[in-house]
């Protein structure tokens, strides 16, 4: 007895989904691969094994699962006209190999995870995946770079050649941290199999923290609170953006553009962080509550409170495309800000983000809290946020033996 068939595993994530896996079961033995997608219960429907209509998106969604059904039914069909017999993790093998019929060939599958997660409506991931693999094919225009060419040799190679163009720290790290995303996708897909990983010895994390500095001050954050923009009129929507970021601990300009009047409920915001899927709920402080009062007055006809996406029902490539031209005004207005406010440090969107950890800080209240706060799942990452503030506070203590 076999069967093949989509389902949702009831394995709850900490976002509250539950993955959608392809499950396999062969001589009452069963076993589960993962496709791109996790489903609340409410998105899914278990007797069609696919999405339902209360998934956005769901028709393209579940393309891509009939098409992974499809290979799994091509595959096992395969096996089954050449072999008597064949086990689970024979099935495997074959099942990772068709999936990537280059097998060990890096840019075809790197394509193919580009694909899949368009179709899951990761678009702003999507593209990240397709800048990385531009830039990197640029460095190596071969068209047959092999998983196992990934060396620490070539990614200093390749880091070189970035910095040669003007790359950062920062954007470095970015293009090598989605080369290591795509190169451990491929070991856990067997599609190759290695010794030495390539970043046990190439260490990114090395590539952390050397950048300018992004936090600001409880006093300067205030100076831009307070900024009058009746004579800037063009600033009104940006500063009020960072205000709002700043008092509902340092929400990201993406979570901020799709924040639905329907996520606020009396005295709290409830949303969940696209980056990292954490669920928030929010008390709605005086600030917030001022800024609310004003959108919600002259609100468009919209589900969204933010004047930033303009009409209900955009599709993933629409909301991306307008979020990438929205941010960046958004940014050239705080640098903007960051002059009237004689704010000599480069200002952006994330500095909201930095500047509340950092003024927690300041105001004396523990690191642990502090990281629980920005959802952060070890104090590892907050002591990044807090790094500016602690040389300060290293200062004002070696002042006082003067």
């Amino acid at each position: 007895m076999s069967s093949i068939k989509i389902v949702l595993r009831k394995k709850q994530l900490s976002d509250g989904t539950f993955p959608i896996c392809l499950r396999i079961t062969k001589d009452r033995k069963t076993k589960y691969f993962n496709t791109p997608f996790n489903s609340t219960e409410n998105e899914w429907d278990s007797g069609s094994g696919c999405f339902n209509k209360n998934r956005k998106g769901y028709m393209k969604q579940n393309q891509l699962l009939l098409k992974i059904k499809d290979r799994a039914i091509d595959t096992y069909t395969e096996l089954a006209k050449t072999k008597d017999y064949f086990s689970l993790e024979e099935f495997e093998k074959h099942f990772r190999q068709e999936s990537n019929p280059a097998n060990s060939l890096m840019f075809p599958f790197w394509e193919e995870v580009i694909e899949e997660m368009n179709l899951a409506g990761r678009v702003g991931n999507a593209r990240m995946y397709e800048e990385t693999m531009k830039s990197f094919r640029k460095f190596n225009p071969s068209s047959k770079v092999n998983f196992l060419d990934i060396t620490n040799a070539l990614l200093n190679k390749y880091e070189a050649w970035l910095r040669s163009r003007g790359g950062t720290d920062g954007g470095i790290s970015i293009k090598m941290r989605t080369i290591r995303a795509v190169y451990n996708k491929g070991l856990e897909r067997n599609l190759f199999k290695v010794d030495k990983h390539p970043f046990t010895t190439y260490k990114i994390s090395r590539l952390k923290g050397k950048g300018i500095k992004k936090a600001l001050n409880y006093e300067q954050v205030c100076r831009i609170i307070s900024l009058d923009t009746t004579k800037h009129l063009h600033l009104f929507d940006a500063r009020n953006y960072f205000v709002f970021s700043f008092y509902t601990r340092g929400m990201n300009f993406a979570d901020m553009m799709v924040l639905k009047w329907s996520d606020i409920d009396g005295q709290t915001i409830t949303y969940i962080r696209n980056k990292t899927k954490g669920r928030f709920v929010i008390t709605i402080l005086p600030p917030v509550q001022e800024i609310l009062s004003y959108y919600k007055e002259h609100a468009l006809p919209t589900d969204y409170v933010f004047p930033i996406l303009l009409k209900n029902g955009l599709k993933p490539n629409q909301i991306e495309h307008r979020k990438k031209k929205t941010l960046a005004k958004y940014n050239r207005d705080l640098k903007e800000i960051a002059n009237l406010c004689q704010i000599n440090k480069p200002l952006s969107s994330y500095v909201a983000r930095h500047s509340f950890a950092n003024c927690l800080k300041q105001k004396g209240v523990a690191t642990d809290i502090i990281g629980e706060s920005l959802g952060h799942k070890d104090l590892t990452t907050t002591q990044v946020y807090l790094k500016e503030l602690g040389n300060s506070v290293l200062d004002e203590a070696a002042a006082l033996l003067l």
